[in-house]
């Protein structure tokens, strides 16, 4: 049985006496001041999910060409010159981060 955390009034959810989330600054907001795990207990970023995720609307990304302006080509010859210069590597997961994340070739 976990219990991640509890809510000891309408703005604010504890952890053992520690202020993890609070109501955020926007309406209908919450602010998490740490990291999250969905079916993990060991989260090793902001938030990991171990497990599918349902989308039911857009997934806005840095790279998404809908958050970018003036863009503009570039020459193919300067950049095949620095591709030429990018160190290029293979590897293996380690296995105990393989095995929390179900990758079975690894």
């Amino acid at each position: 049985h976990y219990s991640f955390f509890q809510a000891s009034n309408p703005g604010q959810f504890e952890n053992d006496g520690d202020v993890l989330w609070q109501r955020g600054h926007v309406p209908e907001t919450t602010v998490c001041h740490g990291r999250v795990g969905i079916n993990t207990d060991a989260p090793d970023e902001a938030l990991v999910v171990c497990g599918n995720a349902k989308v039911m609307g857009r997934v806005m990304h840095p790279s998404d060409s809908r958050v970018k302006q003036n863009i503009w080509e570039v020459d193919t010859n300067e950049q095949l010159r620095r591709i030429t210069q990018m160190r290029l590597v293979e590897y293996d997961y380690k296995p105990e981060f393989a095995s929390v994340m179900g990758i079975t070739n690894t």
